[in-house]
């Protein structure tokens, strides 16, 4: 689509919407930066290495991403950025734009000399799949950008000056990280070889953040030669005492007539300055800014596609396809063209033969995102995969929050092993199923994170363990996708040890008050204790209370409901979780804990799985209930649109599946529970062919399910297999005004 076309058809969006290949239309990346919603807001391709987009001043929570709808300053255009975290990180080889001398620095807002930054006129900002474009008012200049997959392709309109520059930044650093080594040359541009004479660059930023060992290498040209270069240095402190004199900026000078356009590209690699050199050889040669804007467009029109919905509702609409736009900026690349990647244990390795991805944020994304893929990206899944199960051979464990061959360790658990429990269980080919089950039983079975006390007492406990429920429960949860995945591969002795074990959560049951809280080493409950309470990484739960974590048990619905004392008794409970107060106590509690109903917490992971409990239990038309009051009320198309952080990708998973009509509670389980579809038609592109719903007699009051059939046959399970998904077909679900169950025995539920 051509570049006036698509502005065409965002300004018509709200009347009559873009046609249905031109899907870009209904996307708008601005939903989710304001709030807590943490998202990136630049120019990037599905699942690309570079994400290159504007950085502001503040190093905050809600600046985790650098872009905040309620702040308009930039202090440049980084080409890596972070999509929904709750940590900062990353912002590196940041490009800024100026005219006139400036101050080498990040600066400050109540000082405007004070740095290199601007403010950006937001009101003439336009931001789309692959494309970025936004003023710069202190200089003048209208910066642009769009990307490849490994390339960052700037263009800056110019106004007439003799002392225009282009100043790559690589200190950058701050609260966030702190670069330990930089580097910077002039090279030839057509060998990228070192030449005190080049008008190109390379160079690399090494940096200790969140990513503990981060290594980024990068190669730069310019369509114009500058007129000279300088380069400062800086004594910067690495650690403790420790000071390294390195390069910490670098600028290009030139000399502009007004409306002059500059282009600049720079390419990435997480191996070397001379594979950063053939990624840019491989990717773009040349300087047609507009024929890679609309190959971005392409490329995220293509993958937007694999997922097609009919609905009236135009605002739906935008806010599905901003969603699954959300899902597909991580996992990100982390290889080269030639398959080349840097391994977790520091070492750079030749293609193994599949792509290689980082940014994974398992404890978020094992919930909805991973299965997500499993569903419409099935190729690019088995990818995710095999990178896991590299990372597995390079750091001994799988990854736990891996980001840029670094593990984290970030949150509780052990996140890896659900999603590929999940893959075996689901049958999906293209990685070595023997190595798969070695990597989650090592991991199972570490003494590390908790899990030797776990070993020992069979829970862990509260006065050994910092955040020892969650940590409990997400270790249950995983020994339960393992077992599944013992199951599936004949493994009965380990399916008997780890289906056992799953079941640790029954120690932390409190039978007295109905909730699974702390239990010490002597085997006592905490003595003072509040459902409500919340300290934020420093109790119990992680991110959470006892009112949301004692619904953690998605493995094992029907043994929670025995600890509860049976269905009813479970349901009472499970009723009043929504109808308690919202309020969180405690001074310091999680700012996570949001998008709140009653004690149901929306905006973070641990309770996204519970609306689906009704429908496990008996009573679908709770969750068609609840379903669409999350769907409609905490979701929307303003930059406050998300109820809580992106979490790369999960927040917006949980919405896809959901609107489809079914969510997958068990990890590891290859079905997804129903609750209330959004659309009257969707079709899926799966890996043999297409799966169409069909959804007959919906309304706001014909909400609730009454019957269905698949590819023409009655259907009368509560869930929906993966193996049918993936064959391709045709599900019919017919709607209407009663609250009713369609399903047909207790055995059909669990």
């Amino acid at each position: 689509m051509r570049y006036p076309e698509i502005l065409t058809c965002i300004l018509a969006l709200a009347v009559v919407g873009c046609s249905e290949t031109d899907l870009t239309g209904y996307v708008d990346p601005k939903i989710g930066s304001g709030g807590h919603g943490h998202v990136f807001v630049g120019a990037n391709v599905p699942f690309g290495m570079v994400q290159l987009g504007p950085t502001s001043i503040p190093q905050e929570w809600d600046w985790c991403s650098g872009y905040h709808d309620s702040d308009s300053t930039v202090i440049g255009f980084s080409h890596t950025h972070l999509s929904g975290t709750g940590i900062g990180d990353l912002f590196d080889i940041t490009v800024m734009p100026v005219t006139g001398k400036v101050t080498l620095s990040r600066g400050k807002e109540a000082s405007p000399e004070s740095g290199l930054w601007s403010y950006a006129d937001r009101t003439q900002e336009v931001a789309r799949p692959g494309y970025y474009s936004v003023p710069l008012t202190r200089y003048g200049i209208k910066a642009e950008m769009t990307a490849t997959n490994r390339v960052g392709v700037h263009r800056y309109t110019f106004p007439a000056s003799s002392e225009a520059g282009i100043i790559i930044d690589l200190m950058n650093g701050g609260c966030w990280d702190r670069p330990m080594d930089t580097y910077i040359e002039r090279v030839n541009a057509e060998k990228g070889t070192p030449d005190p004479e080049g008008t190109a660059l390379r160079g690399y930023r090494f940096s200790r953040g969140w990513a503990d060992d981060q290594k980024i290498y990068f190669y730069a040209e310019f369509s114009k030669p500058f007129n000279s270069l300088s380069v400062e240095t800086r004594d910067i402190q690495i650690w403790k005492d420790e000071f390294k004199t390195m390069p910490t900026y670098a600028r290009a000078d030139f000399d502009t007539k007004d409306r002059e356009t500059i282009m600049m590209k720079v390419a990435l690699s997480p191996v070397s300055m001379e594979n950063a050199f053939a990624n840019m050889q491989t990717e773009m040669q040349g300087w047609d800014f507009d024929a890679t804007m609309e190959a971005a467009d392409k490329a995220w029109n293509e993958e937007l596609s694999r997922i097609r919905i009919e609905t009236s509702d135009e605002k739906s609409k935008r806010i599905f396809y901003t969603a699954l736009y959300h899902t597909m900026i991580a996992p990100s690349t982390f290889c080269d063209t030639d398959g080349s990647y840097r391994g977790a244990d520091g070492h750079n390795y030749e293609a193994p033969g599949h792509l290689t991805y980082t940014t994974f944020s398992l404890w978020d994304t094992y919930r909805a995102a991973m299965p997500l893929y499993s569903i419409f990206q099935s190729e690019r899944y088995v990818d995710f995969i095999n990178t896991m199960l590299s990372i597995y051979k390079e750091q001994g464990k799988l990854p736990v929050w891996h980001l840029h061959g670094c593990e984290t360790n970030c949150m509780v658990g052990n996140p890896g092993i659900p999603p590929i429990a999940d893959a075996i269980v689901k049958g999906i080919e293209g990685f070595d199923y023997g190595l798969a089950f070695e990597a989650m039983k090592v991991s199972a079975l570490r003494e590390d994170r908790g899990q030797d006390h776990r070993m020992k007492y069979s829970y862990i406990p509260c006065d050994l363990f910092n955040e020892s429920v969650a940590y409990d429960l997400e270790y249950a949860l995983a020994d339960g996708a393992l077992a599944n995945a013992a199951k599936t591969l004949g493994k009965e002795e380990e399916y008997e040890y780890f289906s056992a074990r799953s079941r640790s959560y029954e120690n932390l049951f409190d039978k007295n008050i109905g909730f699974i809280r702390g239990k010490d080493s002597n085997g006592n409950f905490r003595k003072e204790y509040s459902p409500f309470a919340s300290a934020h990484r420093a109790d119990d739960y992680c991110e959470g209370n006892g009112w949301q974590y004692t619904w953690l048990v998605p493995h094992d619905v029907k043994g929670l409901m025995d600890c509860f004392g049976g269905r009813q008794q479970f349901l009472e409970r499970l009723d009043s979780l929504f109808t308690v107060p919202s309020v969180v106590e405690g001074e310091e509690s999680s700012p996570d804990i949001s998008g709140l109903v009653g004690q149901y917490a929306h905006g973070n992971e641990p309770s996204h799985h519970i609306l689906y409990l009704y429908t496990m239990a008996g009573q679908p038309w709770k969750t068609a209930d609840k379903v669409r009051y999350v769907l409609e009320t905490l979701y929307g198309d303003t930059p406050d649109g998300l109820s809580g952080n992106e979490d790369v990708g999960q927040m917006s998973a949980w919405y896809i599946l959901s609107s489809l009509g079914f969510y997958e509670v068990e990890p590891a389980s290859g079905r997804y529970w129903f609750g209330s579809p959004l659309f009257e038609k969707s079709e899926i592109a799966v890996s043999d062919g297409t799966f169409t719903i069909l959804t007959e007699n919906l309304s706001e009051t014909d909400r609730y399910i009454q019957k269905m059939t698949l590819n023409g046959k009655p259907y009368t399970k509560g869930y929906l297999e993966h193996k049918d998904i993936a064959a391709g077909g045709e599900l019919v679900i017919y709607m209407g005004p009663e609250p009713k169950v369609w399903y047909s025995s207790e055995e059909d539920m669990f």
